[in-house]
């Protein structure tokens, strides 16, 4: 099953390359023709929600960038928790009017598993397409904290439903228990794995392979100990990522392992969230036979429930809007006061951030592990997969087109920041070099082959830094004339000093084969020399990717490059 599964995350992320169509929608389709096809696949929702919530959400608090979580705080702890409670109760009442006669708690309970959204779907959708930075940095750090806020309503309406009983007052202490235990255990984990790493490193003991593989363990470990106290193993994953992240920024692990670590996290990421989605689709056949069955037991048309569930699904969207509308009044009407200023998103924007909240591998796990005595169970079970396919539709085809013009695709701000960053560290590095050969100067001829290097050294950084110039200033006229033509010279240099480096490298790799062929080395050294190869390469191709676009005018040799 496992095999068969790796092999379809493979093929869709194939075939999502060539046709472009969503690499999500594609994943849930084939899952769902596989079972159809024989491919069976029984999913415990606790067992769901151990091996696979842990690890993406940790990696993606991983990946969430400080500065941003910062500044867009508000709006993200107004969509994480006035948001989940503003789905859940006024979701309640309308999808009560709209599923006939059900129990209140019922649908609050449906309601409150369909709040916390899926950011991970929503880059999915959007990936290789241009989308606003701040838009993206709201929808993740709103999936890393809604989470928790959903589950914990979604469960007091649960027990409201079972016992009729539910104390407001309990569960917003509850809810401070769980998410604040939560954190803090996640955080106490990896601050632990940090501690070790850096006494590691003290007695010279580190070991990139068992770094990797604690950092991998880390999620499921800070999860198991939150959910073993009542807290939730959610939010521990999320600060142990968080907690990873600043490890990470301070620099407590050497090149190697995060170079080790970031290719091992990358392909569990993408395997993990290919099986959320081939999971679902698994299971989207026996829900369509539950849901015929369903209808059939209620004696109803066979569009009653799909309209269910698109009532459902433009009721959530709704809700969202209404709810994103208020908190920009509010923002508004703060902003006046304080007399501040404020760029208000464009009506496109605010409309793809309500398109943007797609339901995923929580709300199927969480409605997955009610129990089967649960008022309405098949039927909360049928709309909340019906929303998720629904959801994930709508963005996929809404998000691209809404999204279209707000954004240049040649506009990165990020690639902004690396290019200045890069300047900036480059003449740190030129600083340094200088002062090295002026001391190397003081000590007369003993320092002469230093002075030789250090001066070779600095004659390459100044001419990286000249590329950079030219990268940033981007035809804008803030470099003079002579000075660009001098960085176009360094450029076309650079860019035919690499093109002959790569040539080079082909020579070498067609030698290394021949000798292995021959038999003259072993396999073992074949692929020591292969690895230093490849670093080789991959140097040289970053280098490649750093410097600017060909000019318009370029010298024969230039074609090489």
């Amino acid at each position: 099953m496992i095999l068969l599964l790796l092999l379809l995350i493979a093929l869709c992320s194939l075939a999502s390359r060539v046709s472009r169509l969503p690499l999500p929608l594609l994943q849930v389709a084939l899952g769902a023709v596989a079972n159809l096809l024989g491919l069976n696949a029984e999913l415990d929702p606790a067992t769901f929600m151990l091996l696979f919530i842990p690890p993406l959400l940790f990696s993606d608090a991983y990946m969430m960038p400080v500065r941003e979580f910062r500044e867009l705080r508000t709006i993200i702890f107004a969509l994480a928790g006035g948001l989940v409670l503003f789905t859940t109760v006024g979701g309640g009442y309308l999808i009560r009017l709209l599923a006939g006669p059900m129990p209140l708690a019922a649908a609050f309970a449906l309601a409150a598993v369909l709040s916390p959204t899926d950011a991970v779907a929503v880059s999915s959708i959007t990936r290789g397409r241009p989308m606003p930075g701040r838009l993206m940095h709201v929808l993740s750090g709103e999936a890393l904290l809604n989470d928790a806020s959903g589950l914990v309503c979604f469960n007091f309406a649960v027990t409201a439903a079972m016992t009729g009983r539910f104390s407001p007052a309990q569960a917003g202490l509850s809810f401070l228990y769980m998410a604040g235990c939560g954190l803090l255990i996640g955080g106490l984990f990896g601050a632990g794995l940090a501690l070790i790493e850096r006494w590691l490193l003290r007695h010279r003991a580190e070991d990139a392979g068992a770094f990797v593989i604690l950092a991998a363990l880390l999620p499921f470990a800070a999860y198991l100990v939150a959910d073993g106290v009542g807290a939730s193993g959610i939010l521990a994953a999320v600060g142990a990522g968080l907690m990873m992240q600043q490890g990470r920024i301070v620099g407590m692990v050497r090149a190697e392992t995060r170079l080790r670590a970031g290719s091992v996290w990358e392909i569990l990421t993408s395997t993990f969230n290919g099986m959320v989605f081939l999971l679902l689709g698994l299971q989207v056949p026996a829900l369509v036979h539950r849901g015929a069955l369903l209808n059939a037991a209620m004696g109803t048309a066979p569009w009653h429930l799909p309209l269910i569930i698109l009532g459902v699904t433009g009721t959530l969207i709704l809700l969202r809007l209404v709810w994103i509308l208020i908190s920009l009044a509010i923002t508004l009407v703060s902003t006046t006061i304080r007399h501040r200023a404020i760029a208000l998103p464009s009506p496109r924007l605010v409309a793809a951030m309500a398109v943007a909240g797609v339901r995923g591998a929580v709300t199927l796990a969480a409605v997955l592990s009610l129990a089967a005595g649960f008022p309405q169970r098949d039927l909360l079970v049928t709309v909340a997969a019906g929303v998720i396919v629904c959801s994930l539709v709508i963005a996929s085809i809404g998000l691209p087109w809404l999204l279209s013009g707000t954004v240049s695709a040649t506009l990165d701000p990020v690639q902004a920041e690396v290019e200045h960053a890069r300047i900036m560290i480059l003449r740190a590095a030129s600083r340094k070099l200088e002062e090295e050969l002026r001391a190397s100067a003081a000590h007369g001829g003993s320092e002469e082959d230093r002075k030789e290097v250090i001066t070779r050294i600095l004659a390459d950084i100044q001419s990286r830094i000249q590329q950079q110039m030219l990268t940033a200033s981007s035809g804008d006229g803030d470099l003079e004339e002579e000075e660009r033509r001098n960085a176009q010279k360094a450029v076309r240099q650079r860019r035919l000093e690499l093109a002959l480096w790569l040539r080079v490298l082909r020579v070498e790799r067609e030698e290394l084969a021949k000798m292995t062929k021959s038999l003259e080395i072993n396999n073992e050294a074949e692929r020591r020399l292969t690895n230093e190869l490849d670093r080789f390469e991959t140097v040289l191709l970053g280098m490649a990717e750093s410097l600017p676009a060909a000019p318009a005018r370029v010298e024969p040799n230039d074609a090489a490059a």
